[in-house]
């Protein structure tokens, strides 16, 4: 859902094995035991609260582990049952049985439980939580007219902080560990405020920011004096292309390219925006191609979707967003024939919450109510990667999060499907799908720092969150 329009090379295993200052001879493959000592801790800003590396972590004794990389398990998923994963600060070390804990590291019990990388969100809006379950009974144009529009410019920077905060919490403790989040907010005390919300709550994020003019001093400012000085931080430049702002979508292409970072635009969520020719006009500036992430890309013709693949550009699926507003369904299985990499997003307020679960058993159900064909894709394993590994692939970043690889940062969580909602054990892998709930959820590591421990959030006062966030929307509503 959008608001109102106003890759690196993979790298080596030596290089891995360099980057982690271990030596060759120790190799951190499946089921190897890793030396007791540290690596080396990764560069951080160590003026920031959460940039401190923590101590090394061994996740001891998992029954199932999922590490979505095929070299390290079986099928698909990387499959490994009763294994360990150890982390060392900020990086996956190794993925295996019975391996050895590094001196003072951590050592968590999750026997009975399933490891596996955290979600990747490749779209939200998280200022929206402002308005949960709001304009209900409207489409994506209604939303824009009764939710986003009359309260987006009454923000103030607390506000933001609020309702920010509280969205990123809620999809830190839901299992995401990486988001991009579009933004339109112009104000840089208000931008400021948000990235300061994403980094106190300790996802990997990227804040994509849609200028309303052609600054490209401005964007460079964001860039440089708010996001970049965040070590889990990284940038886009978001646009809306449509014919009637051509020039400003142009100068946000060169502006991106200028910062040497990824395009991010909404496309073709309603029929209606054919008229915009979106595809068209991102063709015209010579913005498609691996630099480029499509939303929605429900409404594309034969050929918009053979240029989409033939220049490799990426796309983000918004499944309960789009069902929710009307929009439609994004022909997922053609995407999957043509090549085109994609990922889930949970599209900020007309998502409602950040269910992982949720949005992976949409995607699935969606086509095969549309197909009546139970074997239309995605699948499980489809959507579990489209969730993980898949969604890092759209948005650039599968060097470095989306399957535990050893020498990935080490963004985990950890499943417990011991609850009402998920036993008795039939198939893991499917439940995790559709039995599964956020507060399934039983621990999240970003960066191989815990944010989530025993099902609950490390150090937030939660309650206090809530009541900030109610306190602020009142205050917006009573300025009306």
């Amino acid at each position: 859902m959008q608001s109102e329009p106003t890759a690196s090379p993979a790298p080596t295993r030596r290089s891995l094995l360099t980057g982690l200052g271990l030596a060759a001879t120790a190799p951190l493959v499946l089921g190897a035991t890793p030396r007791t000592t540290p690596p080396t801790s990764p560069r951080t800003n160590p003026a920031h609260p959460l940039a401190a590396a923590g101590r090394p972590t061994l996740l001891r004794g998992a029954s199932l582990v999922l590490t979505m990389d095929p070299a390290l398990g079986d099928g698909p998923l990387g499959t490994v049952k009763n294994a360990d994963v150890l982390i060392h600060p900020g990086t996956i070390a190794a993925v295996g049985a019975d391996l050895q804990a590094p001196y003072g590291a951590r050592v968590i019990d999750v026997s009975g439980k399933v490891v596996m990388p955290g979600f990747v969100d490749t779209h939200t809006h998280l200022w929206q939580s402002l308005f949960r379950g709001g304009c209900a009974d409207r489409d994506l144009f209604g939303w824009f007219k009764e939710c986003t529009t009359p309260q987006r410019d009454r923000l103030t920077p607390a506000a933001v902080y609020s309702f920010v905060r509280l969205a990123a919490l809620d999809a830190a403790q839901a299992g995401v560990t990486t988001l991009v989040d579009w933004v339109d907010i112009y104000s840089y005390d208000i931008i400021e405020s948000y990235v300061r919300a994403l980094a106190d709550t300790g996802v990997r994020f990227t804040y994509a920011m849609f200028p309303p003019e052609p600054d490209a001093t401005l964007v460079a400012k964001a860039k440089k004096e708010l996001v970049d000085p965040v070590p889990l931080g990284s940038f886009q430049v978001a646009t809306h292309a449509t014919r009637s702002i051509q020039n400003l979508n142009r100068a946000h292409w060169e502006a991106a390219q200028d910062l040497d970072v990824m395009l991010n635009s909404h496309v073709l969520e309603r029929p209606e925006q054919r008229a915009d020719d979106p595809i068209g006009v991102l063709t015209d500036i010579g913005a498609l191609g691996p630099r480029l992430l499509i939303n929605h890309a429900i409404h594309l013709t034969d050929d918009e979707m053979a240029a989409v693949a033939a220049h490799d550009v990426r796309a983000a699926h918004c499944p309960l967003s789009n069902m929710r507003l009307a929009s439609g369904i994004m022909p997922l299985p053609d995407f999957r024939r043509r090549g085109v990499k994609v990922g889930l997003g949970l599209d900020g307020g007309t998502n409602d919450t950040s269910d992982f679960h949720a949005l992976m058993k949409t995607a699935i159900g969606l086509q095969r109510a549309r197909s009546t064909d139970a074997g239309v894709f995605p699948q499980v394993h489809d959507v579990l990667r489209m969730a993980t590994l898949g969604g890092a692939e759209a948005i650039g970043v599968a060097d470095r999060v989306g399957s535990l690889t050893p020498g990935k940062r080490a963004d985990v969580v950890v499943i417990n499907p011991a609850a009402l909602n998920f036993a008795p054990r039939f198939d893991w892998i499917n439940q995790i799908v559709f039995n599964g709930r956020p507060e399934n959820v039983h621990a999240v590591f970003v960066d191989g720092r815990p944010l989530k421990l025993d099902g609950r959030l490390v150090d937030v006062d939660t309650d206090r969150v809530v009541r900030e966030a109610e306190a602020a929307a009142t205050r917006l509503r009573k300025a009306a």
